[in-house]
């Protein structure tokens, strides 16, 4: 065969691979259902594996194999040391194969419980779900989870295998009463499109064709299904959305805007808006390595220039001026949690929804879901693995909208602002009403002339510290020193607070933090009116005195730890609250049943366990003075 011949072929075959189009998928259900074996027996089957890749596999099966000395295809895709030793399946696993047909990318999940983040980071990017059910078992409450999960989603597409039927004798009543029982639940979900299809992974019946062993069912295999089965994305159907992800500025003759198309389609000449600033414009270039094009379609990587000079930055979406997606900056979503930490209302995250990422808090947890009823039940926080309906609300307006609509501009991710840990993951529904009704009132006095009236710079001193450790006492002696030097003042205390403001929470975590950042809020706005704000709480966690430094202009949050040992403010114990916390009659006390978060940075350490308060009062006037702020 001639080189000009091989070449040809290659090029044949490649253009081909190229017009095939690729189905994404993930297999899901409860734990040892047999979903890395039938990717396994999908590999295996369908010739997708290579000479060293099975010489390997046979000798990982003499060594971890579950199935009596026979190849374990399972361990193709259990790639772990510990999901080997375990039997088990813990990370996600991703695995490409092709058919004449069709490319396939699939994506094995964990079935434990404790992995269900893991489980939902597969399915955010899935086309179809293969939910796999032990045939001995039937329909279990993992099953139903990640089905919810499936749905929550948007997956529209279920293949329910029910698996393992060699284990049954291949009972066609079996297989009947498992299909009932699990399409009378996902009924209440919004699955519009399930095939059942009865399997044995481990000995190929209905996986790749047709077997003699189960001649009852007359339905097509696995495979077929999985070749055949239509997946219309209604991305480029949808209006136009291209969130930026960079400013193209490769020289000062031009400027485009880089990223990738979200939804619909786009040409030069289309009317565009850029939000959230709603400046309007026109598309004048559709730019990409190759040459300009004459449109491009969601899911291309393109660079776009406009026709005016407006600034747009990185997080800004280019929308179709006729069709805008939603501003807002409170908005209700379905939250999956994906941290051992429980989420809170009131605690502050970080909200990354494309390459825009701001600050964001849960502001009501509306309800919880049960996945095994889909029942809604109360709930004050979220625990790993929970799914809750819940209202957001952002430190700025961004463009969205409803994940039902577009997953790419309506998922969002929650991030820990200390450890920068996703935490969570969410799908928007809707914006709330009052976020569009409730505006900013310009008003002619603003902050800069209230503190120049009263001739100071106004701030926030945070004081910090366990119960006992002085900061009542200090906050007192500071703001009388104030006093005499003129300076407007006013202190936020813990227990004075409680009497009014706070008298509806109690001492929970989930109270503690709506505690702190109601006195946050508060704190803020005295700020405003240009006082110098002492704050005397204990606010043991550092992500809401975070949350509290954030509200603050730079320079205006000043945080004060008052740093005495836990004996010795038990020693104190001017309250005898540590003697009734020791006794058991005080629940959830700061330093004896519950944490105290030291701070890691703060401006001022007062060491308050070796120096009489009236020294530590001193320290903190000489650090206003040394800041210019009295």
């Amino acid at each position: 065969m001639s080189a000009i011949t091989v070449s040809s072929d290659i090029g044949a075959y490649l253009h081909a691979q190229e017009q095939k189009d690729i189905l994404r998928f993930i297999t899901c259900g409860s734990v040892d259902d047999g979903k890395s074996t039938l990717i396994g027996r999908l590999l295996y089957d369908s010739k997708m594996l290579f000479e060293d890749q099975l010489s390997a596999l046979a000798k990982d099966s003499a060594r971890f194999g579950t199935t009596g000395g026979e190849i374990d295809l399972a361990l193709l895709v259990d790639g772990l040391q510990a999901e080997r030793e375990q039997g088990i399946t813990i990370d996600v696993a991703y695995r490409f194969f092709s058919t004449d047909r069709r490319k396939f990318i699939v994506a094995d999940t964990p079935g434990h419980e404790q992995y269900t983040r893991n489980m939902a980071t597969g399915a955010s990017t899935a086309d179809l779900a293969v939910l796999l059910v032990d045939a001995r078992k039937g329909v279990l409450t993992q099953t139903r989870r990640h089905s919810y999960i499936v749905s929550l989603m948007g997956i529209r597409h279920v293949i329910l295998a029910v698996n393992k039927m060699d284990a049954v004798g291949y009972d066609r009543d079996r297989f009947d009463a498992i299909v009932t029982e699990y399409r009378d639940f996902a009924g209440k979900l919004n699955l519009p499109s399930i095939h059942a299809v009865p399997i044995s992974a481990l000995r190929g019946d209905n996986v790749i064709a047709r077997g003699d062993a189960m001649p009852w069912y007359d339905g097509p295999a696995l495979l077929e299904l999985l070749e055949t089965v239509e997946v219309v994305s209604e991305r480029q159907n949808g209006p136009f959305r291209f969130p930026v992800q960079w400013v193209n500025r490769p020289h000062q003759d031009f400027r485009g805007y880089s990223g990738t198309i979200a939804g619909g389609r786009v040409r030069p000449g289309d009317s565009v808006v850029i939000l959230p600033s709603a400046r309007t414009t026109t598309v004048t270039r559709i730019v990409t390595l190759d040459g300009d094009l004459d449109e491009a379609v969601a899911g291309q990587a393109v660079t776009l220039t406009v026709a005016e000079e407006i600034d747009i930055s990185r997080g800004d979406v280019i929308a179709a001026a006729d069709a805008r997606p939603a501003v807002a900056d409170q908005f209700a979503a379905h939250v999956l949690w994906m941290a051992e930490e429980p989420l809170l209302p009131g605690r502050p995250y970080l909200l990354q929804l494309g390459p825009r990422t701001i600050g964001a808090q849960v502001t009501e947890l509306k309800h919880k879901v049960n996945v095994n009823t889909l029942e809604h039940i109360a709930g004050k926080r979220l625990e790993l693995n929970e799914v809750a309906f819940c209202n957001l609300a952002l430190d700025k307006p961004i463009a969205f909208d409803p994940y039902a609509e577009n997953h790419e501009t309506g998922g969002f991710i929650l991030i820990d602002r200390i450890t920068n840990a996703t935490v969570g993951c969410g799908m928007i529904d809707f914006p709330l009403r009052r976020a569009a009704n409730v505006h900013w009132q310009h008003l002619d006095i603003d902050k800069a002339a209230r503190a120049h009236a009263k001739g100071q710079k106004p701030c926030v001193l945070w004081f910090t510290g366990l119960s006992g450790a002085g900061k009542s006492t200090v906050a007192n002696l500071l703001e009388r020193r104030l006093f005499s030097l003129g300076r407007h003042t006013y202190v936020l205390d813990g227990d004075n607070v409680r009497h009014g403001l706070n008298k509806d929470l109690g001492f929970t975590i989930e109270d503690r933090v709506e505690n702190i950042r109601r006195v946050a809020e508060t704190a803020k706005l005295m700020a405003d009116a240009g006082l110098i704000t002492i704050v005397s709480f204990i606010s043991p966690f550092r992500s809401e005195r975070r949350m509290a430094r954030d509200l603050m202009p730079d320079g205006e949050f000043i945080e004060v730890w008052v740093d005495a040992p836990l004996e010795v403010c038990e020693s104190r114990d001017p309250k005898g609250l540590y003697r009734k916390a020791r006794a058991g009659q005080i629940p959830h006390f700061t330093g004896i049943d519950s944490p105290y978060e030291p701070p890691e940075h703060p401006e001022l350490v007062l060491k308050a366990g070796a120096k009489d308060p009236n020294t530590l009062a001193e320290e903190v006037v000489a650090l206003l003075l040394e800041r210019g702020i009295i």
